[in-house]
């Protein structure tokens, strides 16, 4: 890619000979790809969500969980055959989808990889919201379900901790374009979802009535019945110096947060207190690159 606007940064550099803001090149870079089981419900079922963790990505969330992917890079590169190799392990060990955690620096290639080897089942696009339209569009017909977070409202909020004021500008009208596509959420006999969008929140210290701002737009902007995660599991990070951010949220906060997105008729999930623990973030140790 000469001149990559993949991602709303648009910084049209060439990833052949460096990097912009992902910090990624050409060459698709996987930290992990196995049979997940902490997804949503309707994601992960029981045999497991086909999740394939990528290096790099569109933000810079001080909190984030996968920090050494998102932040520093960590992954191994491999070719576009493997990544249609892993696909087809993945299917063959009975993924119930093939889940691309933050894939954006990488769409063609994967679009690529594709193309040698689609399963029969679901493709979900597990992603931070931050997309470009345009790179959305590439994606229509072949994302079968999207699974975005929509993390803030406030641009100042959205600056200290993600490092993109416009965040929300971007992230609402992405969604609205992902809603658009895959339609009135459609599942099989045994809940799992095969075509959908289901939106996550994770409700931050201190931010409860950002919170509720993110679910009013979801209420009034979106289709009725488009399912939402409501998440409690935020766990502070060591490296986050972010003031007010190095607690989880009390119970108190959750509940407030709760009853708004209750009052508003929204549905999906709710997760329990002790979802806040470092033991669901997965080991990114190369299993199945």
């Amino acid at each position: 890619m000469t001149q990559c606007t993949l991602c709303p940064r648009k910084c049209r550099v060439n990833r052949s000979e460096t990097t912009g803001f992902c910090g990624m090149g050409n060459t698709p870079k996987l930290a992990r790809a196995a049979l997940h089981f902490w997804e949503e419900p309707c994601i992960s079922g029981t045999r497991g969500s086909g999740a394939l963790f990528f290096s790099g990505c569109t933000l810079r969330c001080c909190y984030c969980q996968n920090h050494s992917l998102s932040h520093e890079g960590h992954g191994k590169e491999i070719s576009v055959e493997r990544l249609a190799e892993i696909f087809q392990s993945l299917y063959e060990q009975g993924a119930h989808n093939l889940n691309f955690v933050t894939g954006t620096p990488f769409v063609p290639q994967i679009l690529e990889a594709l193309a040698i080897y689609k399963p029969p089942i679901p493709i979900v696009w597990n992603c931070g919201g931050y997309e470009s339209l345009d790179t959305l569009k590439m994606l229509e017909g072949t994302v079968d379900i999207y699974l975005p977070d929509i993390k803030h409202v406030s641009p100042r909020l959205s600056a200290l901790c993600a490092k993109a004021p416009d965040y929300f500008e971007v992230a609402s009208a992405a969604l609205s374009e992902m809603c658009r596509q895959t339609g009135t959420p459609i599942y099989d006999d045994s809940g799992i979802m095969q075509k959908g969008t289901l939106i996550r929140h994770l409700i931050l210290p201190g931010c409860t009535q950002d919170s509720m701002q993110v679910l009013n737009f979801i209420a009034e902007k979106l289709p009725k019945g488009t399912p939402v995660a409501l998440m409690r599991q935020y766990t502070p990070q060591p490296f986050c110096t972010v003031k007010g951010l190095d607690r989880p949220i009390t119970d108190t906060e959750y509940h407030r947060v709760l009853n708004h997105f209750e009052m508003l008729g929204l549905s999906g999930y709710t997760q329990e207190k002790t979802s806040s623990d470092t033991a669901f973030t997965p080991a990114f140790d190369f299993t199945g690159v």
